[in-house]
């Protein structure tokens, strides 16, 4: 990796900041974070945890709030840093700046509402079984989690992005390991969110930031930490996992990790559409360099002339894409290296390419390749992390079903269907489902809404969880039920005292609405 000539060599501990686009790096007054500053830093944050939970609904809201203020207030600066260290497109990042805002107000909204405690209580009465005690159960938030940030999401996935925002929604004080592909974006995200916790009196350690690998890896062994939240590679994820593994006590681990996220073309619809498809496809699958979670990693297109148009379309629109910037180093040699290994397996038929690369920073050349449905190996479904994708030819709804059958699970599996098939279009959906977290018709999977009814998560692969990244019940994963029996009202949380109840509550087994 080159170093910026005109300073001196960076010392060993110094954090650089490195342009895809050219590959130069330049060093940053950043350090990496020492085990011992890691110590500290969870210590601090568990100490801070009790009176960030009695900052309440309505203090955690407040806090949110601001910190969506203060990322407006410095977006130009954010957004011009965050692309000369991905080199992803202004426009793209400025949209993803505005999710991450979104997300933050929605979650206070959620906190405001109050609904996600899943208050319930049961007054003292008698039971089939006998004599009951009195019942009074909510969520509580666990402690200090460790957020990872990812590579390809600067803002949404990484120190202000979902994980951030809900865990912080839950109660619960965040320290983000920045990723090495933006550690001046990361740095500058996290300055806004300590000017919202000053001017809100949130204290200042319920968010921190630490640098380097080492650092995280310390970061998830630390006693101090209840849960980590991980977006990145299936490797990077055992990693951790085996930290997890030799702690004393063990804790959850959220990871969003590989996907390859199937995409049915059913022969209806090629017939009335197959042109348009393909151009949808070939954006999907170039939009920002071909590195998003739910890019669609392979396609199925049938066999006969409507195929073969859907195909040749597919073909024409790659060839006019641009070549694509990746965003560091480690991804631009992976991605040479597996789609040097995916064009040699003897199953695949032709190499359709786009634009090629030049020779400068970490560019690379889009690439679909094709092959039979029955073809189809573990090293053909395999997600490539890029502007790269498979095409499965299928001559009938049993070669078709034989692919899907061979696929790893995904975030998400998408089919493109006519009325006409209303059997065929059953079919796959029962097929897809225990696949995938999120059915898609006639659509393309990439671009996630931030919402109420959102599932961004899947069967390994795919997670670990069967919780949900994304959306509003993304914050379950950093609560835990309490229940307290006969308890004095003085003990109990607000929201299970007796009174007027202001939040959604399950009052002997009625829900009772505000």
């Amino acid at each position: 990796m080159p170093i910026d000539t005109e300073h001196p060599a960076p010392a060993p501990d110094t954090v650089v900041s490195v342009d895809p686009r050219s590959g130069r790096a330049t060093r940053t007054s950043l350090h990496t974070t020492t085990d011992d500053e890691v110590t500290a830093i969870s210590r601090r944050a568990a100490s801070a945890f009790p009176r960030f939970e009695r900052a309440g609904r309505a203090g955690r809201a407040r806090f949110l709030r601001a910190i969506a203020a203060r990322l407006e207030l410095h977006r130009d600066e954010i957004v011009s840093t965050a692309q000369r260290e991905t080199g992803l497109p202004t426009a793209r990042l400025t949209s993803e700046h505005a999710r991450t805002c979104y997300q933050m107000r929605l979650f206070a909204d959620v906190l405001d509402e109050g609904g996600y405690l899943e208050a319930a209580i049961d007054h003292a009465a008698d039971t089939p079984m006998g004599p009951g005690p009195d019942l009074r159960r909510l969520l509580v938030p666990i402690g200090p989690v460790a957020v990872f940030g990812a590579s390809n999401f600067p803002l949404a996935f990484s120190v202000p992005g979902g994980d951030t925002a809900s865990a912080l929604a839950a109660g619960c004080p965040v320290i983000v390991k920045a990723h090495g592909s933006h550690p001046l974006t990361s740095a500058l995200c996290h300055q806004a969110m300590a000017e919202a916790a000053a001017e809100t009196d949130i204290p200042a350690d319920v968010v921190a930031l630490v640098f380097g690998q080492d650092a995280g890896a310390a970061l998830v062994a630390d006693a101090h930490i209840t849960a980590v939240g991980f977006t990145g590679s299936l490797s990077g994820a055992q990693a951790l996992l085996r930290i997890i593994g030799d702690r004393e006590q063990p804790i959850p681990f959220y990871g969003e990790l590989s996907s390859i996220n199937p995409l049915v073309v059913t022969p209806a619809a090629a017939a009335a559409r197959g042109a348009e498809i393909a151009r949808g496809f070939v954006t999907s699958i170039t939009a920002s360099g071909g590195q998003l979670c739910t890019k669609p990693g392979i396609v199925f297109v049938p066999d006969g002339p409507d195929g073969d148009v859907t195909v040749d379309s597919l073909r024409s629109a790659l060839a006019a894409s641009d070549h694509q910037v990746l965003l560091n180093e480690r991804i631009h040699r992976s991605y040479l290296a597996d789609s040097t290994a995916l064009a040699s397996l003897p199953a695949v038929d032709s190499v359709l390419t786009g634009t090629a690369a030049g020779p400068d920073g970490f560019s690379v050349t889009p690439m679909v390749l094709t092959l039979r449905a029955g073809d189809l190996s573990e090293a053909s479904t395999t997600e490539c992390f890029g502007p790269i994708a498979v095409v499965a030819r299928y001559g009938d709804e049993a070669e078709l079903r034989t692919g899907l059958e061979r696929l790893p699970a995904s975030l998400t599996g998408t089919v493109h269907a006519e009325a006409e098939e209303s059997g065929l279009l059953a079919g796959l959906s029962e097929l897809l489902r225990p696949k995938a977290g999120r059915l898609i018709f006639n659509g393309f999977p990439t671009g996630v809404r931030v919402s109420w009814a959102q599932t961004h998560g899947g069967p390994w692969p795919a997670t670990n969880t069967v919780h949900t990244s994304v959306g509003t019940t993304s914050i379950r994963r950093f609560l835990r039920p309490v229940t307290w029996q006969d308890a004095p009202q003085p003990v109990l949380p607000e929201e299970l005292r007796d009174g007027e109840h202001r939040i959604p509550l399950r009052l002997n087994g009625t829900l009772i609405l505000p």
